[in-house]
């Protein structure tokens, strides 16, 4: 289907800001069925909005590492007793590693117990691998995000000619969504290749004009996913693990092939166990497994040019589109923009049948809160902003 054109993804008494950050997550990274909102933006080159790092300072954050981990252990301890989390949590600080435990059972019925090295489905923080991988690419003059995603199909939609990568990668394309399909939750544990994928919505119409609307659509980065592959020669799985995976030691990341050596996937805080997904569907949109320790790893190397010159990085996280204005709101390449806690804040989430994540980066005060569950009804923004409160002091 694509040619080769070159050789080689809760409680009332929180304020605003939270609440709605908390929506959207949800709202977002279900790699099931998903109605989020579409918000009307300008038509292309969508301009970023005006969030910015320094746009208000950060409070200083003057707690000990030690005080800390005490405080959010007790947290946590607590949470996974009431039932109310099963996963393993990462809170960082200044490039040290301030908490990074397990809680809950990784298998309920061997009573195995979660840990810092557990690894879990994390969804659609996939994305943010899938647009790195992109940017990587048009480092190397092998693409460019304004490139039509036509010069990499051999039969390539007419409605899809104003449809270029950039709008793939911050869902403004118009591609409707195949996992709100009605036949989604039907098929999903049915093996299927990104070709067999993208041939469920290819001759769907677009749900809008290119770059006129925001709408998160999985299908888009299922898309990117066969783009890296053109473009660099090798399967979107290979160029990950040796340009990304292998470079920052994530020895633990990979893309899941089904394979039993993760944390079990459950429901609730019972022994049911989720669904089976197949994960040949998600691919580049929400296939990859992780941890805690290894996402830091990728955290940490966000802060270097280890992986992409700095320009590169600043276009990755620059809110290159509105999601929501009121919400204050924008999503950049493969992530959310927003503040939290009177905060510049970079984030993205995930949930897949049993499986729940987040990663949140404060670059300001170099904070850094990841959060993987085996246990699908959680919201890990909930878990988050607990542990938040803690460490920014409840600002």
């Amino acid at each position: 289907m694509l040619s080769r054109v070159f050789d080689t993804e809760r409680d009332n008494n929180m304020n605003p800001e939270n609440q709605a950050r908390t929506f959207v997550i949800l709202l977002l990274v279900v790699l099931t069925a998903c109605s989020p909102a579409t918000t009307p933006v300008p038509t292309e080159p969508p301009p970023p909005t005006t969030l910015q790092a320094t746009a208000t300072p950060a409070q200083p954050v003057t707690r000990t590492a030690k005080d800390l981990k005490t405080e959010l252990d007790t947290i946590m301890q607590k949470m996974a007793k009431s039932g109310n989390f099963s996963g393993s949590i990462l809170v960082a600080r200044n490039g040290e590693i301030i908490m990074s435990e397990g809680y809950g059972q990784a298998d309920r019925e061997k009573k195995i117990l979660n840990t810092a090295q557990t690894r879990y489905r994390i969804g659609s923080i996939t994305k943010q691998f899938t647009a790195m991988a992109i940017l990587m690419l048009q480092e190397l003059g092998k693409l460019n995000v304004q490139d039509p995603i036509c010069n990499y199909m051999t039969d390539c939609p007419a409605a899809w000619r104003g449809v270029t990568l950039h709008h793939l990668l911050t869902h403004t394309s118009g591609i409707p969504n195949f996992t709100e399909f009605s036949d989604y939750n039907a098929t999903k544990a049915t093996p299927s290749s990104p070709e067999q994928t993208i041939h469920r919505f290819i001759s769907k119409p677009l749900d809008f004009k290119p770059g006129e609307k925001w709408n998160y659509s999985n299908s888009n980065y299922v898309l990117l996913g066969k783009v890296i592959e053109q473009a660099s020669g090798q399967s979107y799985e290979d160029f990950l693990r040796r340009y990304i995976f292998e470079p920052l030691k994530m020895n633990s990341t990979g893309y899941d092939r089904n394979q039993p050596d993760l944390a079990v996937g459950y429901v609730d805080q019972t022994v049911s166990k989720a669904d089976y997904h197949d994960m040949s569907i998600p691919y580049a949109a929400g296939a990859l497994l992780s941890t805690v320790e290894d996402l830091y790893r990728w955290d940490q190397a966000l802060y270097t040019e280890q992986l992409l010159p700095q320009k590169a990085l600043d276009d990755m996280f620059t809110a290159h589109v509105s999601v929501s204005e009121e919400q204050g709101l924008g999503y950049g390449y493969g992530w959310l923009i927003s503040r939290a806690f009177n905060r510049f804040m970079i984030f993205h989430g995930g949930s897949i049948d049993g499986y729940t994540s987040l990663i949140e980066r404060y670059p300001d005060d170099k904070v850094t809160v990841i959060v993987l569950t085996n246990q699908g009804n959680l919201d890990p923004a909930m878990t988050s902003d607990m542990l938040k409160a803690s460490i920014f002091g409840g600002r």
